[in-house]
């Protein structure tokens, strides 16, 4: 199919994830970007420095009302995803919405309701849902070389940056939920987290969230604007093998190492507690940017109906957590069910 008949992008924000998104749709041969809006005048004199050809408006409207436009990327601060979002399927544009998708759970249900209704794609960018990275262990743990999942352990931590509209747990904790919800299985029951605000009253900039499960799997996840150094690093725990992945390690992000604890014997006290300490290898990945990935991705699920990966009810979904977990914070750690 031709750009002519095809797909026209128009992307809303131009701030610091609108340039990487305008950049692989430029890249995409079935779309192209019609136009670029932006409420910073500056942002869009930058856009028509880098794209003289693409169209720039202050106005996101103009976005939306262009019969020209199939399809609209969001990447504005959250309070406008559900807003922009609710207008963009109501004309029947195509969506692709920055995490977290909403800033409420009637927000996010409205939309996933909007998009099935007019039957217009909603996809929601959990970027590293479509990494070479997580696709390969997701495709580990399906063919069950991690064995019985036991555990899900995740840091991501630095220094800033501080978001002026959500706390570090709206900003962060989509990335690792996504990568969770994706990885396993399993169904989360509840949801119990702590932090604290030290720097702007009323704003966590450290978190720690403990998902719950109907079975042995947890999972654990520290967050965290105030740390001297940056950490992006998930450890898998499973009855076979575990995973370590570090997000910044660009040679061997993914290593498996065939370790474990083997407990024989069914009485408490004569249970004999053995080691096994195996090979520690990495697996090969080829390296490819992730947004190259979700724009294809994108388009496919427009130009064939495909239901995306990360679709409007994987959103919802992590909105529902990360309302608990921000119930949660309010309450102490109290467990809130999910």
């Amino acid at each position: 199919m031709s750009v002519d008949s095809g797909i026209r992008i128009g992307v809303i924000g131009y701030g610091y994830w609108g340039p990487n998104l305008v950049r692989n749709f430029v890249h995409e041969a079935r779309s192209k970007v019609e136009v670029i809006s932006d409420v910073q005048p500056e942002r869009l004199a930058l856009a028509k420095s880098q794209y003289p050809g693409i169209a720039t408006t202050q106005n996101y409207r103009e976005v939306i009302d262009n019969p020209n436009i199939t399809a609209v990327a969001i990447a504005t601060p959250v309070a406008a995803h559900y807003p922009i979002a609710k207008e963009a399927l109501l004309a029947g544009k195509h969506v692709l919405v920055e995490k977290p998708m909403a800033a409420t759970i009637a927000e996010a249900e409205e939309l996933v309701a909007l998009a099935e209704k007019n039957n217009c794609t909603l996809l929601v960018d959990h970027t590293f849902v479509y990494t070479n990275q997580v696709r390969t262990i997701k495709s580990m743990i399906e063919a069950g070389e991690i064995g019985e999942l036991y555990y899900f352990d995740s840091v991501r931590i630095a220094l800033g940056l501080f978001q002026s509209d959500v706390n570090v747990v709206w900003d962060l904790a989509p990335h690792d939920l996504s990568i969770l919800n994706y990885l396993t299985p399993n169904k989360p029951i509840s949801i119990s987290a702590v932090g604290m605000a030290h720097v702007q009253p009323g704003q966590e900039d450290i978190a720690y969230l403990t998902v719950h499960y109907d079975n042995n799997f947890i999972a654990h996840i520290h967050v965290n604007w105030l740390a001297p150094v940056k950490i992006r690093r998930t450890i898998i725990g499973g009855s076979k093998q575990m995973i370590v992945y570090d997000h910044l390690n660009n040679t061997e992000p993914v290593k498996v190492y065939d370790k474990g604890v083997l407990a024989n014997g069914n009485n408490l006290h004569q249970v004999l507690i053995s080691y096994r300490t195996g090979d520690v290898t990495a697996p090969y990945i080829r390296d490819k940017e992730a947004l190259s990935t979700l724009t294809t991705h994108f388009a496919d699920c427009i130009l064939h109906g495909d239901k995306p990966i990360t679709s409007g009810e994987a959103g919802l979904e992590i909105v529902r957590m990360i309302e608990a977990a921000q119930r949660s914070v309010a309450n102490n750690g109290h467990m809130e069910q999910l």
